[in-house]
């Protein structure tokens, strides 16, 4: 059960997430956005040896495209990772 912040309502957190789901303001009455915070994940760094030809071909796609050599991999990871979701 969760209890609005002036202590006039109670809902179940079913109902609470019902709310959330549909957008619904109410959600309001439970909530003290002053002490809402977001948690990023920390990035977790990982280490990939390219050979010199592969890493010029990044980078030349990455300039045409008007990105880091970083986040065009990334990119195309998240593509790929995607994709393969999709097909499980």
């Amino acid at each position: 059960m969760m209890t609005s912040l002036d202590g006039s309502k109670t809902i179940t957190t079913e109902e609470f997430d019902r709310l959330f789901d549909e957008g619904s303001d109410e959600i309001d009455d439970f909530i003290d956005w002053s002490k809402a915070r977001m948690d990023y994940p920390k990035p977790q760094r990982v280490n990939v040896d390219f050979p010199p030809d592969m890493v010029r071909s990044l980078d030349e796609v990455a300039q045409s495209r008007g990105v880091t050599r970083q986040a065009l991999i990334k990119m195309w990871l998240a593509d790929k990772l995607e994709e393969h979701r999709r097909s499980r």
